[in-house]
């Protein structure tokens, strides 16, 4: 039987400009579904995984229209409660070159920033589950959000199941102060942090020595510290990085760390040209959780999701469309993307 995942976060309607025209050219926007942790139940989902997604949606048909997004790959939506006046947005231009991708937010109000305590049940929602996974953007809502996090951490580890936890600070949702707060009180119960070059800085204060992120500057030996001072002060069992090396927004090297609680590991590198990179950590993150549940030494854990991320920046939206069966190929060495016949 297929391992069970539970995540739970907000997933957004996501308008975008077509192609690479800036929000004062664009006179009309896709529109898709997304959202960090949605992000991961899709990727696992696709990766073959029984995957289930929890939030609060409106009963309208916009909140219908992002349940239907994710029943599309097979999530179980069960656990979405009903309620609320709105779905968030996120309005998204890409960069290119030089420019910098901006993201624009209108999700005050969303249906999940104003969901209550009684309105998750996680003895229920968590029966049978393998994972339970959640990210620093959905505390950073606001409202009983902290606290409903809290109580479903504390549920997964009153029943064993692993918790983890994708940092992913958004200083448009919160101060550092706030975050450090917060997050501090629930990766006590985290057993998997995953972050990103500055999450650890801007959240805990832990910083990477030697390393320059704008200037496109990674030194192996400050993350490696950060991952150790993470694991002590926190308990993790494993702390997992990206390294986005950012020669432009158009191109970038892409690859990974992992501290397994007695040794870091370092990831291949991939030189990635961008489609599109929203998503690529969550696509990271879900392989990590596929390769731990899988059962997977941690070098091929992190290979398998450090593969699994670079493909996303070459998919259009949130979602990873991607099957494990890819993951593999690429992380096996068949990166020329010739075409498959």
């Amino acid at each position: 039987m297929a391992k069970r995942v539970v995540t739970f976060g907000e997933i957004m309607l996501r308008l975008a400009p077509e192609g690479y025209y800036r929000f004062v050219q664009a006179d009309r926007y896709g529109a898709t579904y997304g959202g960090g942790e949605a992000n991961v139940a899709v990727s696992l989902a696709n990766f073959g995984l029984d995957s289930a997604f929890v939030t609060r949606l409106p009963e309208h048909e916009i909140g219908q229209a992002g349940v239907n997004a994710l029943r599309r790959y097979g999530v179980d939506t069960k656990g979405i409660v009903r309620g609320g006046g709105r779905v968030g947005i996120y309005f998204l231009e890409k960069g290119a070159s030089q420019r910098p991708s901006k993201v624009i937010y209108d999700r005050a109000g969303s249906a999940i920033s104003t969901a209550q305590p009684e309105d998750f049940d996680w003895d229920r929602i968590l029966e049978g589950a393998d994972w339970f996974h959640f990210t620093g953007i959905t505390p950073a809502l606001g409202g009983k959000l902290p606290q409903i996090c809290l109580e479903a951490c504390k549920k997964a580890r009153d029943r064993g199941i692993p918790v983890s936890c994708d940092l992913n600070y958004r200083k448009k949702l919160w101060s550092r102060e706030e975050a450090g707060r917060t997050m501090g009180r629930l990766c006590e119960y985290v057993d998997v942090c995953i972050a990103n070059e500055e999450d650890a800085a801007d959240v805990f204060g832990i910083r990477a020595a030697d390393t320059d992120v704008t200037g496109g500057k990674l030194s192996r030996d400050g993350y490696r510290q950060v991952a150790v001072q993470l694991a002590e002060r926190f308990g993790f069992q494993k702390v997992a990085i990206t390294l986005r090396q950012s020669l432009s927004a158009s191109d970038n090297n892409w690859a990974g760390m992992l501290w397994d609680g007695s040794e870091c590991l370092f990831s291949k590198t991939y030189p990635v040209r961008i489609v599109d990179r929203v998503g690529g950590g969550d696509a990271f993150g879900a392989g990590l959780i596929y390769g731990c549940l899988e059962g997977m030494e941690p070098a091929r854990i992190l290979e398998f999701a450090v593969a699994a991320g670079c493909l996303k920046h070459s998919v259009e939206g949130d979602f990873n469309q991607v099957s494990a069966a890819e993951v593999w190929a690429l992380a096996g060495g068949d990166g020329s993307g010739r075409v498959q016949r």
